[in-house]
């Protein structure tokens, strides 16, 4: 059996970018970078960045380069994927390993962070009523009673 599966949640490092193939498919193009946080032997804290190239096709390019921008937040899940081709100015062969998408949900957005077609902020956050959520992530109401172990059905 195989399996060939990448799930990666970050930011996006630059704005997508958004192409066409010769049959008309369109194709985007963006980065996200992943932070990694450990203590070292001394107790250091110590921090590590990687960077993703993400490939996404179809109407849901479209919707990514329509509405992500760099620094966005996004989970991505897709395969991995290799590419090789031979590089005009040295004839060297080049490598590049990226996630094809499967799936692009886009993460949280901070509140009064929109903006209409003329740059404007669509609210304040002054504006705020306990109904207007627009914007902000759901969150999770937790029981106030203790879950026990025993009392889970799986």
């Amino acid at each position: 059996m195989y399996l060939n599966k990448a799930l990666v949640i970050g930011n996006l490092t630059r704005d997508p970018e958004l192409r066409s193939l010769p049959s008309g498919i369109k194709v985007a193009t963006f980065s996200l970078a992943t932070n990694r946080v450990w203590k070292d032997q001394s107790g250091q804290k110590k921090e590590n960045t990687d960077y993703h190239n993400i490939v996404v096709f179809g109407r849901q390019a479209e919707t990514v380069a329509q509405y992500l921008k760099k620094g966005s937040s996004a989970l991505v899940e897709g395969r991995m994927q290799t590419r090789s081709w031979d590089d005009k100015t040295s004839g060297q062969k080049k490598y590049r390993m990226e996630i094809v998408a499967d799936r692009v949900q886009f993460g949280p957005r901070p509140f009064g962070g929109g903006t209409s077609s003329s740059g404007a902020s669509t609210s304040a956050p002054s504006e705020k009523t306990p109904d207007s959520n627009i914007g902000e992530a759901d969150s999770i109401e937790y029981p106030e009673e203790e879950i026990k172990a025993d009392d889970i059905p799986f």
